[in-house]
């Protein structure tokens, strides 16, 4: 069995392929990567493509086709009777942008309202849709101040409505990153009533108003700058087919993938994947094990 790894980060530890290309915001190479991202989900690209999404003249975007196709000579050829150029059968993403988890990720994000179908790099894309949320408010202006407050390193003072107290209790709190679970968003801070790191969900926040005190420093939340590995695999009392299908599922290897995320989201993590203690269920609900259960539950925080 994989043994966990924890470890103290400032920075989310590098995961996946190293990238291929280095990526201005701006400019030239956006319009490239653009050139990438197209032939790759849309197989096809032209002038016009390029003309209406950056507003340049025709003649800058033959310029960057020409230039794509010198950096990329067998991504693409092009067809003159459809007067664009369609991606090769030996196409390989020159940008590490170009992903299916970005593609799927901008669908998701216009498919929930919270992307403008003009500001993503795809044209066409296919039906799509997805399971209906609660909405699940933020006010406009406690979020502000919560925003200033992690900018400046200020503390401030909120009426908090908790789960455990029947009435709002007044706390002063220094907020220093925002967290989100699946479902509802929390602001990461430490609590000078409770004198520890806690998550306080912004919607419960009835009341916040600015101070001019100097905040906790973050660097002692080690919860947050630490993180743990879950190693999952399939339920065991799944049937053999049935395993091999939640190991494509995951993109399991050996039977097991690795999971990484900060100890103060780790509870959340978990119950979205349904491996809390106390979640257990039939196989077919459960589909999912946590190979290396006894040292992850060392990290999860005790309720107080």
């Amino acid at each position: 069995m994989r043994v966990i790894i924890a470890r103290m980060a400032s920075n989310n530890p590098q995961r996946g392929k190293t990238e291929l290309r280095v990526v201005s915001k701006w400019g030239h190479e956006r319009r490239l990567e653009f050139i990438d991202w197209r032939l790759c989900w849309e197989r096809r690209i032209n002038r016009g493509d390029l003309t209406s999404f950056f507003g340049i003249s025709i003649p800058q975007a033959s310029l960057d086709l020409a230039r794509y196709i010198e950096l990329a000579p067998d991504n693409a050829k092009y067809d003159r009777s459809g007067k664009v150029y369609v991606a090769s059968e030996t196409f390989q993403p020159l940008y590490p942008g170009t992903t299916p988890e970005r593609y799927l990720n901008e669908l998701l994000a216009r498919c929930a309202g919270v992307m403008q179908p003009e500001l993503g790099f795809s044209g066409w894309t296919p039906p799509m849709d997805m399971p209906a949320n609660p909405a699940r408010g933020v006010d406009s202006r406690t979020l502000l101040i919560l925003l200033a407050a992690i900018r400046h390193a200020r503390r401030v003072d909120v009426r908090y409505q908790s789960m455990s107290a029947a009435e709002p209790e007044v706390r002063q709190i220094s907020p220093h990153a925002l967290g989100y679970d699946g479902f509802r968003w929390h602001v990461r801070a430490y609590c000078h009533s409770r004198g520890s790191y806690r998550d306080f969900v912004i919607a419960r926040v009835l009341q916040a108003s600015s101070t001019q005190l100097d905040a906790l420093s973050a660097e002692a939340d080690a919860a947050w700058h630490r993180w743990v590995e879950l190693v999952i695999g399939p339920n065991p009392a799944l049937s053999a087919g049935a395993k091999r299908v939640i190991e494509l599922d995951y993109a399991m290897e050996a039977g097991q993938a690795t999971v990484t995320c900060r100890q103060a989201l780790l509870f959340y993590t978990l119950k979205r994947l349904g491996l809390l203690p106390g979640q257990e269920g039939p196989p077919n609900v459960q589909q999912l094990a946590l190979l290396n259960r006894e040292e992850v539950q060392a990290f999860l925080p005790r309720v107080t």
